[in-house]
């Protein structure tokens, strides 16, 4: 029997592909009951030795059927547990990642096969924990109007993640980690996880590194827009039949009812968020203005927090193919630019890419204005901090649905994992030989990251924007598409 302690009382796990896995394990009590909607609490102790030999359940979700969704959705409040892949049980103290996984804050699971650690454990000896957390209106509903135990409600799926991290300090020890040698981690939403822990004053001290991958520090909600977002959902309830005039209510709603007003939330709002709220950031993201979030995570990061952290930061070439926008004509293309204030960057990318059809530069303009600007912008507000930051730009194109998907959102996962031979990978790569060299080049930084803080290139800066872009032929090329960048500026 593979035995661990923790704080709460002792786990079993297994050896799975010459690793041991650890998987499912409590990190703070289900938020059920009178514990829904409040920051998360302790968990009860136990004595005897508990089982960590499969995953927990998902928190709450509506499948979205996505291309890291392939291990099954199995879901349940009762959902703040972690994982740990660990190479031994033997007193060493090894770099930790603590990896957390996107879905737009409202799908998704630390199960899934693209975030196996176990290469990172055999290859560069790092403990990897993955984790679940608190989504969509159950995670990032600000119900503070309700009184202070509601406090953290709007922003509970972030402090779900602080939580976890706290676990990690105390007990990661047990599995043959350091708690002085945590990198967090994490793409998309996990990616504006870690960014927005970056700016946290909470989070502060609770990891020495950080790689938020497509995921700046622009994707969270002000006052105004999370208060309008709660508005909707209290309304989309009582069109239900819910009563919800009182927070104690909603402790008594069913999980379905909850899932089916927080997607007519999503669908009423998100034809146009700027409009609606006045800012182009998704219904039920984390809300500024608690004590985990007193500012924007960009304007604390620009104050200088966490500046002693290095960061790894990057973006993939084509990200926006993933969902795509349809046909799309001038029109269409020109009204995106509007509805984004960005219509002179337009003409930008109009004269750059002059070969370049409505859908080429309606994927070019939404992905720089989502995920490569926020990026760059991330970078420039640590520099004059002194802080070390370093950036790369993933542009291998996969030859899968014909190409259309070029380099799309997280198709950079398996490789920074080196996990291409996993369940769903294969179905976006296409046919072809396996780009197992890009993997190698990638999982090789991104080690090299974990274990020293330096992926091994120049870190970036305003005067050479040193990128590293993992291709076929991977190589250090300063402000890459510098004339579509320079296009941004001073726009969010």
């Amino acid at each position: 029997m593979t035995v661990a302690q923790t704080m709460y009382g002792p786990v079993e796990g297994r050896e799975k592909d010459a690793a041991l896995l650890f998987a499912g394990i409590p990190y703070a009590a289900p938020p059920i009951d009178a514990l829904r909607f409040r920051a998360a609490q302790p968990h009860e102790p136990w004595s005897d030795v508990r089982a960590a030999l499969k995953f927990g359940p998902a928190a709450p979700q509506i499948a979205t059927g996505g291309m890291t969704d392939a291990a099954p959705v199995r879901a349940s409040e009762d959902c703040l547990t972690l994982n740990i892949c660990t190479p031994a049980l033997d007193g060493r103290k090894r770099p930790v990642l603590f990896w957390i996984h996107g879905g737009a804050y409202r799908t998704g699971q630390g199960a899934i096969p693209w975030y196996n650690g176990t290469r990172f454990a055999l290859n560069g000896d790092i403990v990897v924990v993955s984790i679940n957390y608190r989504l969509g209106a159950l995670g990032f509903t600000d119900l503070s109007r309700f009184g202070k135990e509601y406090e953290t409600s709007g922003i509970n799926g972030i402090l779900d993640q602080i939580t976890a991290l706290r676990w990690v300090r105390d007990n990661i020890a047990n599995f043959g980690g350091d708690p002085a040698q945590v990198t967090i981690a994490g793409e998309s939403a996990g990616g504006f996880s870690v960014s927005t822990l970056l700016g946290s004053p909470l989070a502060k001290g609770l990891f020495r590194a950080a790689i938020p991958q497509s995921g700046g520090a622009h994707h969270t909600l002000r006052a105004a827009a999370s208060n309008h977002v709660t508005d909707r959902f209290l309304a989309a309830l009582e069109a239900n039949g819910t009563a919800s005039a009182d927070a104690l209510s909603l402790d008594s709603v069913s999980t379905d009812v909850i899932l089916a007003a927080q997607q007519a939330v999503c669908e009423e709002l998100e034809k146009d968020t700027v409009a609606a709220y006045g800012v182009a950031v998704a219904p039920f993201y984390p809300a500024e203005g608690t004590y985990v979030l007193p500012d924007s995570p960009l304007r604390a990061i620009t104050n200088g927090l966490n500046s002693n952290v290095p960061v790894l930061t990057g973006t993939n070439r084509d990200e926006t193919t993933l969902w795509g926008y349809g046909k799309v004509d001038d029109a269409k293309l020109t009204a995106m630019a509007q509805r984004l204030g960005a219509e002179p960057t337009l003409v930008t990318y109009r004269a750059s890419r002059p070969d370049a059809g409505a859908n080429e530069l309606m994927i070019a303009l939404t992905t720089d204005h989502m995920f490569r600007m926020p990026a760059i912008r991330l970078a420039e507000a640590r520099e004059q901090h002194g802080a070390k930051t370093w950036m790369y730009f993933f542009c291998w194109a996969s030859r899968a649905f014909g190409g259309r998907l070029g380099a799309t959102h997280a198709l950079e996962i398996p490789f920074a994992f080196n996990n291409l031979d996993k369940t769903g990978v294969d179905i976006f790569l296409g046919e072809g030989p396996t780009p197992q060299g890009v993997a190698d080049a990638m999982h090789a930084a991104w080690t090299q990251f974990i274990r020293s803080g330096d992926p091994g290139w120049q870190s970036y800066d305003s005067q050479d924007r040193a990128t590293m872009c993992f291709d076929e032929q991977s190589t250090l090329q300063n402000d890459p598409n510098g004339t579509e960048r320079e296009a941004w500026q001073g726009l969010r």
